[in-house]
């Protein structure tokens, strides 16, 4: 077996999480500078991030998908993988906390704790992600650390504790003082940051520092006993056990290192890089993932991978990708084991043998190839056609199936129709790529309109695809107007029968179910109960009935919207011998629901976005007319140096153009950000209003 370059625990894969504008990219462009990796550093603002490289990320200045590199550090290796900050590109955040051992959590310190910080680290949190946090924006008018860290402990619920503290703020910010080194770090600006000294804590700075180096000191203790004991008696911990116990109870999700610096005034990014390689975990770090075997034999146990190359193979393809040279790309973890370029694995996911071809280590959209991959490794794999994100990859010897990747369901969506027939299937085979490489992007033909609609996470992602469509594929569409995801739902418990009978010479048809509709609470979904005795219904028809209930769920029974958050229970019926059959009973199922539906007081939801709009002063008032206006409640307003923070809530229907209406009643010094909080009733007469609409479309069409 081939050896590995980098013993697995000096690797971290780590990503950078935040709210839009925190300055991910800027973070990541100098942790690249400061490697090695490049010999000047990227702007965001001049269109020159290296891990920004698609067009339309360096046009717009953010970023629209993942990015990963790899980068040495102190003998160590570093996969790092930049993510977006804007929620209608959630799907990159959530497949990269999926495969990653640690973040960098990053925060304005100005803005601090903003609605996406929350929504990433709630994500973070689900897949137990270690996290090490980072102040930026240190230079900026109204910066303040302390503020920041307070509201990381009182909003996040984090133990967070400094590792260092600033000195100086906005325009007097000089650098960091070290609280386990008791030093103040001076960085030189003749070289952009790359050197720096260490130095005696400037004497009017003392008490601070030995203030924060006094609370560093007592979080550590809190953790271990032995050091509890020594700290009472003498006061202090060393520089070691400090550095070693912040390691334990950060892999173990009890403390969050908080460093600071300004990203874009080159200030305090290699303490950062330190504390990545000091107090992320590696994969060795961490517990073996659990897995459900997939076969027929009588070890049912779940079996575990531990990240070790003499383990068999297994990994998650967390990202699919076109390359123009390549072909296309599926991007994996792996979690135990060895990969070898020609080799062949099992889907077990897709229940298919696959031959992996080249293997590639991505430098953002530059690729190195190489010849193996080791367990703890990010790499790309190309010839894996029939792979798809969260596929599970393995040894076809010793199967096993993973946790596959959780994405939240579009809210918007819009019809796209070629220019011309020519371009019909141009466009399909443009479609069916996009969306293999964005599993929150779907496509589907309305069979009523027989239009073909694209779904995603908002406007801007919806914006992004289409403008992609005619970048990379060289499909130019017309845009219909966008539609939100409204659903249906019932509000009151109703039973009934339905009896599907058939009889035209020869073998008829006969299916009997007796149905309870029961609703279910906001998001809940759908629940399918079979509480059928003395064999009325037998057993192999029950799927069956269940397929026509969701059958008749998707289409919808009330205004052609998909039914949601509804419990269907069956609970009696009847068959026939001989003219019984799956189709019979299936009909029945969806007639059935159908009828009882119509009786269960149906109603429409919208979808509902949480609204924070940044503004001066002067514009509140406008502002909070235009969200009235909207629809809208307002929840809460507050101050944030000399501007005004508005939160509230609005239907999305009401919002498409928003971006525009904040730009021209505040002259352009307003900023906004929306993301989807859940599903509440549209108002009735409204709601009468969409039916009506609805219904009209269809008998057009």
């Amino acid at each position: 077996m081939e050896k590995r370059k980098i013993d697995i625990t000096k690797v971290r894969n780590v990503g950078i999480m935040a709210h839009i504008d925190a300055g991910k990219t800027t973070v990541s462009e100098r942790l690249i500078f400061y490697c090695g990796k490049t010999h000047k550093v990227g702007e965001v603002h001049e269109g020159t991030a290296v891990m920004d490289w698609m067009d339309q990320e360096r046009e717009r200045g953010i970023t629209i998908t993942s990015a990963a590199t790899t980068l040495p550090w102190r003998d160590h290796e570093v996969t790092l993988i930049d993510t977006p900050g804007h929620v209608d590109f959630t799907a990159e955040v959530e497949r990269s906390l999926r495969v990653l051992d640690g973040a960098v959590a990053l925060f304005c310190a100005v803005g601090g704790v903003q609605p996406q910080s929350e929504q990433v680290w709630k994500q973070s949190e689900k897949y137990g992600v270690p996290k090490i946090a980072f102040v930026n924006k240190m230079d900026r008018i109204g910066a303040d650390f302390f503020k920041v860290l307070s509201k990381i402990q009182e909003i996040l619920g984090a133990n967070a504790v400094p590792i260092v503290v600033p000195i100086g703020t906005a325009e007097k910010f000089e650098g960091v003082i070290d609280l386990i080194k008791m030093k103040a770090v001076y960085y030189a600006d003749d070289d952009r940051g790359r050197t720096f000294h260490e130095d005696d804590i400037p004497a009017a700075k003392m008490a601070k520092a030995q203030k924060w180096r006094s609370y560093l000191v007592e979080k550590c203790a809190e953790q271990d006993d032995v050091l509890l004991e020594k700290f009472l008696s003498t006061g202090d911990l060393t520089e070691i056990e400090i550095l070693s116990i912040i390691r334990k109870a950060t892999i173990a999700r009890r403390v969050i290192p908080v460093y600071c610096g300004s990203a874009f005034k080159n200030k305090g990014i290699q303490r950062l890089l330190d504390g990545i390689v000091y107090f992320l975990p590696s994969p060795a770090d961490l517990p073996p993932v659990n897995g459900l075997v997939e076969d027929s034999g009588e070890d049912k146990s779940a079996p575990q991978r531990a990240a070790r190359d003499d383990e068999p193979f297994s990994a998650v393809v967390f990202k699919i990708a076109s390359d123009k040279h390549a072909g296309k790309l599926a991007y994996i973890r792996i979690y135990s084991g060895v990969l070898k370029s020609g080799s062949t694995i099992l889907n077990s996911t897709q229940k298919c043998l696959q031959r992996a071809g080249r293997l590639l280590r991505m430098h953002s959209n530059r690729q190195e190839g190489i010849d193996c991959a080791f367990a703890g490794d990010i790499v790309a794999v190309v010839g894996i056609s029939e792979a798809r994100t969260g596929d599970t990859l393995c040894d076809e010897t010793k199967p096993i199936l993973l946790e596959a990747i959780e994405f939240p369901a579009p809210v918007m969506s819009v019809s796209v129709k070629p220019q011309s027939k020519l371009e019909g299937e141009k466009l399909s085979a443009a479609l069916h790529r996009l969306s293999d490489e964005d599993p929150t992007f779907l496509v589907k033909l309305d069979q009523e309109t027989k239009e073909t609609v694209i779904s995603g996470m908002g406007e801007l992602h919806l914006e992004v695809l289409v403008e992609r469509l005619k970048r990379e594929h060289g499909v130019v569409v017309a845009v219909g107007r966008p539609e939100v995801a409204f659903r249906e739902t019932g509000t009151v418990v109703v039973e009934g029968q339905y009896k599907h009978v058939k009889q035209s010479g020869g073998r008829g048809q006969y299916g009997h179910v007796c149905l309870r509709l029961e609703p279910m609470d906001t998001g809940a979904g759908f629940e399918f109960v079979n509480e059928v005795r003395s064999g009325h219904i037998p057993a192999e028809y029950i799927p069956a009935v269940e397929k026509g209930v969701i059958k008749a769920m998707q289409k919808g029974a009330f205004a052609g919207f998909p039914v949601v958050d509804m419990r269907v229970v069956v609970f009696d019926g009847s068959y026939h011998e001989v003219d019984s059959n799956d189709f019979a009973f299936q009909e029945a199922g969806r007639a059935c629901f159908c009828e009882l539906f119509l009786k269960s007081q149906p109603e429409l939801i919208e979808p509902v976005m949480s609204l924070e709009v940044i503004t001066p002063e002067e514009f509140v008032g406008p502002i909070s007319g235009s969200i009235c206006q909207r629809r809208g409640r307002i929840d809460s307003m507050e101050m944030q140096g000399i501007n005004r923070i508005i939160k509230g809530m609005a239907p999305l229907s009401e919002m498409f153009g928003y971006a525009n209406v904040v730009r021209t009643v505040s002259q352009g010094r307003a900023g906004y950000t929306m993301h989807f909080e859940r599903y509440e009733t549209v108002p009735f007469a409204l709601a009468e209003e969409i039916v009506k609409q609805r219904r009209e479309k269809s008998k057009k069409n």
